[in-house]
């Protein structure tokens, strides 16, 4: 895209890009949705047909400039109809998790000041339901699925979005410019979005977003990696999480390339092998669990085929070495290499979907070297990048050519870089937020002295790359003062294929210690193949030869430590997966360690009695119907040789 029409769209609000991609290939096929089996399409003149209809459908049952409209689901095209509907109004959009409990929701809707919802199924509307007399600002309350509504039918709370459209179409007859007209009146420094933290320490803070920060970021990114109109994004990331708004309004709107839409969250991996897109954005579990799949694959292939892999993932990773930084490699290596992606890599990553990937991306959290050498060496180019809400997901990326795994990459275009005197990251860009929803003093202090104040521990290495240490409050000190951050520990450990999460303790202790989650895919082929039986995953987290496993991959960490103190002294396997629901884990996947310590306190303090072996605990489980139960279940202790 050249430097004048670059210029021209950032003049521009997310509406009025939608109207300009109408003008430039309105038959273009924009969003792409499966449903019932078969993938149903929108043109960029339907997407727009759909957004005038939801926008003076809005207008008429009293949303306003202004207000906010909270959007609770599955990602579907609809999602995107009614944001862009209210954001033309001059209202502002905001996602919700689709995980999110009712209690949480309406203390969302209570902050967020929402006065209308909109819902895609009967289980987001019944969460609604239950905290009705909590959130007295709502007006109304719009699904999109029927299914499950007849009872809700006969009450005006709750709307049909086809009676939305009606009402839509209705107005646009009677007054065909009224449309147009209001799409006009938006500024591309508006407000549009509200998207929300990810809450590691409370309650999520809603991060205002503007037009121009959304279109900025797809302008800035296409500037690194070019996108074509042609290609294929499959929209499988929660849309109340920045990563995806972030493709949805700003890649998509700025390049023109077409959205997918899965049936449905479960059936999101095969729907996205039948799409094969060619650039994907993902957290770094994706990419692990994806890997585990192709692991157990191979395992379970013929005798053949796991001698070759295991022969030419090798050569991969040698050419991976390469490949990453750009050079030219050997030509007996670069034979190998071919021939190891035509017989094994190639048919591997098309049963994935990966076959027309060009790039694809990681962030939210650190992705170890052995995960980024697995990918390339099988021929996928992935990326990491680095940012946060309030810069609208992106502010730092590898170049192809330029990839190295401990690092986060360059700066993307107009965005700059520094470190402060505390060693915390601040970033200067047309994407970093006005700041936060109704909170001044939050907003005074992320935007200090003109910089966004990232809160994260970091620095710059001589080549201009970003290496991001942790979150400076997470940042720890041992008995002895000496520093050291959890997060990297914890990635060391998540390294290894048989380990999933890892919370890593040691804040003014005497030694480090760690509570660990096994892989259950994983770890439950291994044990199966070893004749090892088990029935749930709390006794597979107990078996012995399980903490055996572990700890071997435990002392491997503990032998490339840079510094004794990183060693890691005492773990226990905990008996449950951390999970979101349970508060453990952020909505983005992020540990809530403040929780996790208070949570599991006598654990914690049994890892550092060094004369104590194992510990019988009372095991609380909550399950998302509200009902709870709990078992007793033992949990053994271990010290690694060589304290």
């Amino acid at each position: 895209m050249n430097t004048k029409n670059m210029e021209h769209l950032k003049s521009l609000t997310i509406p009025q890009l939608l109207r300009w991609r109408v003008n430039s290939t309105g038959g273009k096929v924009a969003l792409r949705e499966k449903d019932f089996g078969c993938w149903n399409n929108y043109t960029w003149n339907q997407y727009y047909d759909f957004v005038r209809k939801v926008s003076l459908g809005l207008s008429q049952i009293g949303f306003n400039k202004g207000d906010v409209i909270a959007l609770i689901g599955d990602n579907i095209p609809e999602m995107l109809f009614v944001a862009l509907g209210a954001q033309a109004l001059g209202g502002i959009s905001a996602g919700i998790y689709q995980t999110t409990m009712p209690d949480e929701i309406a203390q969302l809707l209570k902050y967020l000041k929402a006065t209308v919802v909109f819902c895609n199924d009967q289980e987001q509307v019944d969460k609604i339901v239950e905290v009705r007399d909590r959130v007295p600002l709502v007006k109304k309350v719009i699904y999109e699925n029927p299914r499950g509504m007849r009872d809700y039918k006969t009450d005006d709370w709750f709307m049909f979005i086809e009676n939305v459209y009606e009402i839509g179409e209705k107005v646009h007859s009677e007054n065909p410019d009224l449309f147009e007209s209001s799409v006009d009146s938006g500024k591309p420094d508006d407000a549009c979005h509200l998207c929300l933290t990810s809450g590691t320490t409370g309650l999520p803070k809603g991060t205002i977003l503007t037009h121009k920060n959304y279109i900025s970021m797809g302008l800035q990114i296409t500037q690194v990696d070019s996108l074509e109109p042609t290609d294929e994004y499959v929209s499988f990331l929660p849309f109340a999480w920045i990563g995806e708004q972030m493709n949805s309004f700003g890649v998509a709107m700025a390049t023109g390339i077409t959205i997918n839409f899965p049936e449905s969250v479960e059936t999101a991996m095969e729907d996205l092998k039948e799409i094969g897109p060619h650039f994907m954005f993902g957290a770094p579990r994706i990419y692990e669990t994806i890997r585990s799949q192709i692991w157990l694959k191979i395992d379970e292939s013929y005798w053949l085929n796991r001698k070759l892999y295991n022969y030419f993932i090798k050569i991969g990773e040698k050419a991976a070495t390469y490949r990453m930084i750009g050079q030219r490699m050997p030509l007996g290596l670069r034979f190998k290499s071919w021939l190891g992606y035509q017989i094994i890599f190639r048919p591997l990553i098309n049963q994935i979907g990966f076959l027309r990937l060009r790039r694809a991306y990681t962030g939210g959290a650190a992705l170890g070297p052995e995960l980024f050498t697995f990918y390339q060496a099988i021929g996928v180019n992935l990326k990491q990048i680095y940012g946060q809400t309030e810069i609208v997901g992106i502010a730092y990326m590898h170049r192809d050519g330029d990839v190295r795994p401990d690092t986060v990459g360059k700066p993307l275009p107009e965005t700059q870089c520094k470190i402060s005197d505390t060693g915390e990251i601040l970033s200067k860009s047309p994407c970093v937020t006005p700041g936060y929803f109704e909170m001044p003093e939050k907003t005074e202090a992320l935007l200090e002295g003109g910089w966004l104040h990232s809160g994260d521990a970091g620095y710059i290495d001589e080549d201009g790359h970003l290496i991001v240490i942790d979150r400076l409050s997470d940042v720890m000190h041992n008995k002895a003062g000496e520093m050291f951050s959890p997060m990297f520990l914890e990635n060391k450990l998540k390294f290894s294929p048989y380990i999933k999460e890892a919370v890593i303790f040691g804040d003014k202790r005497d030694f480090v210690a760690a509570l660990i989650n096994i892989d259950p895919i994983v770890v439950g082929k291994w044990a199966e193949d070893r004749g090892i039986s088990y029935t749930t995953f709390m006794g597979l987290s107990a078996k012995p030869e399980v903490a055996q496993l572990v700890n071997e991959q435990v002392a491997e960490i503990n032998s490339r430590a840079e510094k004794e103190h990183f060693r890691i002294k005492r773990f226990a396997v905990l008996y449950k997966l951390l999970d979101m629901d349970d508060g453990e884990l952020t909505k983005t996947g992020k540990i809530r360690r403040k929780f996790v310590k208070e949570k599991y306190e006598d654990l914690y303090q049994a890892l550092y009695e060094e004369g104590l072996s194992e510990k019988e605990v009372e095991a609380f489980f909550q399950y998302q119907d509200g009902q709870s139960t709990t078992v007793k279940t033992k949990i053994c202790f271990y010290t690694m040789e060589g304290f």
